[in-house]
Parts: C-alpha cells; sequence; structure tokens
C-alpha cells in the first residue's frame, strides 16, 4: 500500500468516524433534552437551555484557550460587539423554544417541524436581503410546508401550544442564520462558528439568568431535590450539557472536513435516523398519515437543496 493510499485511508476512517461522533451528539442532546424534561418531573427548559449554554461557554474557553482547536478572533469594536449580542439573544431564542417543544410534543413530530428550516431561511432571505431564488426552488419549499401541514393532522400527540414554540423555535434558528451572513458579512470581522459560540453563550446564560429566576424561581430546590432522589439526574443533566457543546463542536469540524453539500445530505439523514430512534425509546404512538408527512418534508428539503446546487 503506497503512502498515498495510506494517507487517504485514514482520512475516511476519520472523516467517518467523525460524522458518526457528530451524529451521536446532536441526536444524542435531543434525546437526552425529551428525557430530562419528561421524566424526573424536572419541567425546566430554560434552565435547560442555560446549562447548555454555561457548558459551552466554560468549555469553548478551554478549547480555544488551551486545547488551541482553532486561533482566537477578537472583537474589534463595540459594533461587533452588539451583532454578536443580537445573534446570540436570537440563538437563546431558538434553543429555548426548542426545548420547550420537547416538553409537550415528541421527538419525531418535533423533527418533522424542524425540518421546514429552509422555507424560514428563505422567506428571512427575500425579507431582509432582498435575495431571491428561482422559481424551481420556491416550489420546492411547497411540500416542506405542506407535509407539515399533513403530519400535523395525523399526530396524536399533537400539542397545540408546543407546535406554537417549535414554530417559532424553527423560525428562529433560520432568522439567526439569515441575521449572522448579514451582521458579520464585514470579512474583518467575521468569526468561525467556534469563536462565535465562545462569545454567544456567556451573553447568553447573561440573558437566561433573569429570565430563569423569574420563570422558573424554584429550579434550584427542586433540581437539588430530585438529585438526591434519582442518582443519575445530575450526571445525566451534566452529560447532555457537555454534548451541547460537543454537537458544536463536531458541527465545526464536519464543515471544515467535508463540504456544504455533504452536511445538507448528512442534516437530512439524521433528522429521519432521530425520528427512529425516538419512536423506538419512547414508544409514542405514530400514524401512517404522520410518517407520510415528515417523508414528504424531507423530500421537500432534498430538492430544495438540490434546486440551490443546481440553479446558483
Amino acid at each position: 500500500m503506497t503512502t498515498h493510499s495510506l494517507a487517504s485511508r485514514e482520512q475516511a476512517i476519520f472523516i467517518t468516524c467523525l460524522i458518526i461522533l457528530w451524529y451521536s451528539t446532536n441526536i444524542g442532546v435531543l434525546l437526552l433534552n425529551k428525557f430530562l424534561l419528561s421524566n424526573y418531573g424536572f419541567a425546566f427548559p430554560i434552565f435547560l437551555t442555560m446549562c447548555h449554554m454555561s457548558a459551552c461557554a466554560l468549555l469553548s474557553y478551554i478549547s480555544i484557550m488551551f486545547l488551541k482547536v482553532v486561533q482566537i478572533q477578537r472583537i474589534k469594536s463595540r459594533s461587533q460587539f452588539l451583532r454578536i449580542a443580537t445573534l446570540s439573544i436570537v440563538f437563546c431564542g431558538s434553543v429555548v423554544g426548542g426545548n420547550i417543544s420537547l416538553k409537550y410534543l415528541p421527538v419525531s413530530f418535533n423533527q418533522a417541524v424542524g425540518a421546514t428550516t429552509p422555507f424560514f431561511t428563505a422567506l428571512f432571505a427575500y425579507m431582509m436581503t432582498l435575495k431571491r431564488e428561482g422559481w424551481v426552488t420556491y416550489a420546492c419549499l411547497v411540500p416542506v410546508v405542506a407535509g407539515v401541514v399533513i403530519a400535523s393532522g395525523g399526530e396524536p400527540s399533537f400539542h397545540l401550544y408546543g407546535f406554537i414554540m417549535c414554530v417559532s423555535a424553527t423560525a428562529a434558528r433560520a432568522f439567526k442564520s439569515v441575521l449572522q451572513g448579514v451582521l458579520l458579512s464585514n470579512e474583518g470581522e467575521r468569526l468561525n462558528s467556534m469563536n462565535l459560540m465562545l462569545y454567544m453563550s456567556p451573553i447568553a446564560v447573561v440573558v437566561l439568568l433573569p429570565i430563569v429566576l423569574v420563570m422558573e424561581p424554584n429550579v434550584l430546590n427542586v433540581v437539588v431535590s430530585l438529585g438526591m432522589e434519582h442518582k443519575f439526574m445530575w450526571p445525566l443533566l451534566f452529560i447532555n450539557s457537555a454534548m451541547a457543546y460537543g454537537a458544536n463542536l463536531c458541527n465545526f469540524l464536519v464543515t471544515k472536513h467535508t463540504s456544504a453539500l455533504t452536511l445538507q445530505v448528512l442534516g437530512n439523514a439524521k433528522g429521519a435516523v432521530a425520528v427512529v430512534i425516538s419512536i423506538l425509546l419512547f414508544r409514542n404512538p405514530v400514524t401512517f398519515i404522520g410518517i407520510a408527512g415528515y417523508t414528504m418534508t424531507v423530500m421537500g428539503v432534498v430538492a430544495y437543496g438540490e434546486s440551490k446546487r443546481r440553479y446558483k
């Protein structure tokens, strides 16, 4: 075996392991969120988000300042800091909304709604930048939305408030990606995702802390008592928080070592895998109509990505 072929094989093994780790952390944090919010009487989605952001702040600092995963990028101006703070608040809203929805909806339906992200991304891109896509690209968004409408009608565990929070979280996630492109479009102020997480996470913790104190005032007492009663709750909360950072780290590494198209394809498949695993774990009832609706949405997302690539 030549040195070149050996290096190629090692690279392929590395990327395969990275993708498996990316799937594991992303799906793992989703399922653990649902498990924590549905068991033990742990009904604190905002506090859970604050735990995630605290772990991201601490582990981002360690990864960048000590482990040198990426080079530190400094904030260069007050206006840049304000733009990052704005992104952080929007990001907070998307994560909190997603966690609240998991309290009321099964993971399978949560993922079905989350798959409509391209629809909101295209909508906000047009509203904020007047960026237009080809009519074929917009046509592909019809089954994306129609699939969720069909899945909603066939969802046995449908909950209106949970659905509203899930749609809001999906819209906020799309808004954040468009906003990030607009606010950090200056080449000299653009940050990679790891440095952006380093600065966004502490801001998110500062924003979330007073909200937790007002909306979930008894959280510390309940968490302490639940931790004393259930010996696995604290370790699960710690693992869940660390995994939230791991998902962001793996997302950055997969993007760096593959391509945007590969990431998009893997992301579509990841949602389907999460749905199957969640149904097997949580035994939530599903219907043929629900599965058909979700399948239509995923196919629409795949077609949307392909049309964007072709008509770019």
